[in-house]
Parts: C-alpha cells; structure tokens; sequence
C-alpha cells in the first residue's frame, strides 16, 4: 500500500515536523505543517473559521503529510488520512528535543513555524510537554486512534524506531 496521507501527532518536541519533512522527501509527498497555518508574525493566531479553511485546502489535495496536534480538528484530519504515526515519546525525550530545538533556534523562526514567530519557551509550555500531554493528550489520541481500526497506525516508542517507519512506508 502506498500511503498518500499521513498524520504525524505526538508532544511538543517529539520531532513531529522533522519526521513529516523526511517522510515527505522519502515518498515525494507534499508536508504540511499546522503550526504555519495557524500562528501569524509575531504569535497571532488566525481565527478559528481561516484556519478550518487553510486546513480544509490541504486536507482536499490527493496527497500529503501533516504534523501537528490542534485538539479540535484531529477527529477531522484523522478521518481523512490513511496512516496515523504517533510518536509516543516520554516526556524527557521530548523535553530534550524542545531544549536541543531552543538552542539550534534561539531568537530565530524555525522552517515549520508561521513566519514571525520566533522559538520561545514559557512556563505553560513546559507544563504542556512535561504534564499535560502525556497524562491527557497522549490517551485522547489513543483513544481516537481505536476507533479509526480503517487507519495504519504506527505508534513508536522510541526515536530509533523511525529509521524502520521510514523503510517501512518507503517499501508499502
């Protein structure tokens, strides 16, 4: 099976975006990152009715890979792929990827941030990556999970693990 739209969730500094750039160079399929369709310059959000258009035009094309959370559309994005990649990392992992990120981007945007948006870090996001997500979110998507048995999903555990997802959906 060749998978032509993939969804890639999981916490904050998991490598959702990382992952959705290498799939996407692997498979020749076009990356979208939610976090450019929803945050403007300088951490403005657009409202909720442009972001559901902005992502309503990604989600018709044919093909794609999409990362990123955004609790209240998940349901709709999950409806519409065909392979779910969870990256069910634990929160130190995550936690390292979100410094290491910090550093590599200090003051500056990163590629698949809304322009104007340079990397920052606060409290509420550090609670986000260390308590929220892993006790609530991370069982929400599960959860949404199971009830899409339509859908391959492929739940890593470990950041070893993505060498073989990639061979894995390369060779499908």
């Amino acid at each position: 099976m060749q998978y032509q739209r993939i969804l890639i969730i999981g916490n904050s500094g998991s490598g959702k975006s990382t992952l959705a750039v290498r799939l996407g160079e692997t498979l020749g399929l076009p990356v979208t990152h939610l976090d450019q369709l929803f945050w403007q310059d300088g951490w403005v959000s657009v409202s909720g009715k442009e972001f559901d258009r902005r992502l309503e035009e990604r989600l018709s094309q044919p093909a794609w890979v999409m990362d990123g959370n955004y609790d209240r559309t998940l349901p709709w994005r999950m409806e519409r792929c065909d392979a779910i990649v969870l990256l069910d990392f634990n929160r130190f992992t995550c936690m390292t990827g979100v410094l290491k990120r910090i550093f590599h981007y200090r003051g500056r945007t990163r590629p698949d941030m809304g322009e104007g948006c340079p990397e920052r870090i606060d409290v509420s996001f550090l609670i986000w990556i260390l308590w929220t997500f892993p006790r609530t979110k991370r069982r929400r998507d599960l959860e949404l999970i199971r009830k899409h048995p339509d859908k391959k999903a492929f739940i890593l555990k470990r950041r070893s693990q993505i060498p073989e997802l990639i061979r894995q959906m390369q060779s499908e």
